[in-house]
């Protein structure tokens, strides 16, 4: 009986069984949970720099600078659901400015947009909280520079294009030109229109358009002015005086070249006499 009643007052009670099953969920829950305050060196242009993180169901393998585009590129393993990473950020390491104020961090998780906050904001440091789903790989926090030198993102020109129109070839409509045909008109008679004869000479008159004998008036008369008057009669006296000037004048003139004539003549002579 006394060695029966010890083995059941080494049996643990009811009431301590149940303590040590809570116990041992609480050191599950919080080993799963686990909180690690660690510190990474990113080297930045030969600068070394040391970023403090802390991970709730969060492991870090691995963190660098991409000074193309700059961002901080960090390698993680999630076993929490989900984790979460802060990150403190040096303004001296790493910073998000956008004319001179404090512009938001763009935060990528493996592509993706997550939740994310800026927990704590000082002159010195930034501080993020990133909600990480289980299996994230990567963490990408993109700013606008890195370092005090202010290492900013390389501009990307983008390569010229030549546009060259298309050549549009225009052709005019041809016009059909016809010319104007041309009349002939060397068949044609033109007609001759002979002008009525008006006048008529002195002692006729015009009878049926032709000339034809006054008989109106007697012999030695002719119609002036609708009367018969007398026909004009040459002076015979001034006929023969007019021919008697011109006789003496002939009649001088030959005297005067035979003068002349006889004169010359005489000249010649004597010229002569006088060379024998």
């Amino acid at each position: 009986m006394d060695a029966q009643s010890d083995r059941l007052g080494r049996v643990p009670s009811l009431g301590s069984l149940v303590k040590i099953s809570i116990g041992l969920v609480i050191v599950a829950i919080l080993s799963s949970a686990f909180v690690y305050a660690e510190t990474a060196t990113v080297s930045v242009d030969g600068v070394s720099y040391n970023v403090d993180y802390t991970g709730t169901g969060v492991t870090v393998s691995s963190m660098s600078a991409d000074t193309d585009f700059i961002s901080l590129v960090i390698n993680v393993d999630v076993t929490g659901s989900p984790g979460t990473l802060e990150i403190e950020l040096d303004r001296n390491f790493f910073d998000s400015i956008y004319q001179g104020e404090d512009d938001d961090f763009i935060v990528l998780v493996d592509g993706d947009e997550p939740e994310y906050s800026e927990i704590n904001t000082t002159d010195q440091s930034r501080t993020l909280s990133i909600a990480l789903p289980l299996g994230t790989e990567e963490v990408e926090i993109i700013g606008s520079q890195f370092g005090s030198s202010g290492i900013t993102p390389k501009e990307v020109t983008a390569p010229e294009e030549e546009v060259t129109a298309p050549e549009e070839e225009v052709t005019a409509p041809e016009e059909e030109v016809t010319a104007p045909e041309e009349t002939d008109t060397t068949d044609v008679d033109t007609p001759v229109v002979e002008k009525p004869k008006t006048e008529c000479g002195v002692g006729t008159i015009l009878k049926d358009g032709v000339c034809v004998l006054d008989e109106r008036c007697g012999p030695g008369s002719i119609l002036t002015d609708g009367e018969c008057v007398a026909e004009p009669v040459v002076d015979s006296d001034v006929s023969v005086q007019g021919l008697g000037k011109q006789l003496v004048i002939g009649v001088i003139a030959a005297f005067i070249i035979a003068g002349v004539v006889g004169l010359v003549l005489a000249l010649m002579s004597k010229a002569s006499k006088s060379k024998n």
